[in-house]
């Protein structure tokens, strides 16, 4: 029977949270909601033979789960890809490894969606550890925006809480122009109709432009009604390989949507 909704985590060396991602999926969704998780691991290429089996091990006890062995690393979007020609769910949810349920935040946006035909994609509440909002939600990517976030944040104070929405009651729903990627729920056909992220972004602005794109047919909106945990690293503020990645996705992204 097909299932309700399909769910994707892209691994790469982060075995220890998937494991936690998924304990918590687990325990916390219902057992009547039909769904199939699917790993695409992208990083066996560089792990040891040891801790692949030993992950092997713990996904085998869920029957819900499926691995793929990505075979090389594909990067974030074209690692979520992989599965876009297997699926055959009405709802398909984008989780990164370090995600954490509280509560069965997947029956409660289905059923947002099932309320609402016009929402293509949802964003729920982020929060961190601590439980305060996470600044994941934000206006339309621009250079000058783009410029100021990754190099100059605390010059521009007010231009920063602009451009992550934080004038918005975020105890209501409402359209969101970019969420960043973390956790998305989309309809399966929208997302094989987009032919889901656009794979030239081999990391960072990929979930930028699927947004983008889902806006465009229909809209992605922030709902209120459920939470999850996310903990957080910014990657490319460390790492100066990360670093080229994302400016080589912007560069990608304003050729393709202009400035």
């Amino acid at each position: 029977m097909e299932n309700t909704i399909t769910i994707s985590i892209v691994a790469y060396h982060n075995y220890k949270d998937i494991k936690k991602a998924i304990e918590t999926i687990e325990k916390y969704t219902n057992t009547n909601l039909k769904k199939k998780i699917y790993i695409v691991d992208n990083g066996t290429e560089t792990c040891t033979q040891e801790e692949i089996e030993d992950f092997k091990n713990f996904i085998k006890q869920y029957s819900d789960i499926s691995y793929i062995d990505a075979g090389s690393n594909l990067g974030f979007g074209k690692g979520h890809n992989k599965i876009l020609d297997i699926i055959s769910s009405k709802y398909h949810a984008i989780v990164n490894p370090d995600i954490i349920f509280k509560e069965d935040s997947f029956n409660k946006i289905i059923q947002y969606m099932e309320d609402n035909e016009n929402v293509g994609m949802v964003i729920p509440k982020i929060v961190d550890q601590d439980g305060n909002m996470q600044k994941v939600y934000r206006e339309e990517v621009t250079i000058h925006d783009m410029f100021i976030r990754m190099f100059c944040p605390k010059m521009f104070p007010k231009r920063m809480a602009k451009i992550t929405l934080e004038d918005k009651d975020y105890t209501k729903e409402f359209q969101v122009p970019f969420g960043q990627g973390s956790f998305l729920v989309i309809r399966t056909e929208l997302f094989k109709k987009l032919n889901g992220f656009d794979d030239r972004y081999f990391m960072y602005m990929e979930d930028a432009d699927l947004c983008k794109r889902v806006n465009v047919e229909s809209s992605l909106m922030y709902y209120p009604g459920t939470e999850v945990i996310h903990l957080w690293e910014r990657g490319s503020h460390k790492s100066k390989t990360l670093f080229k990645y994302h400016v080589k996705s912007m560069i990608a992204y304003f050729k393709k949507w202009g400035i």
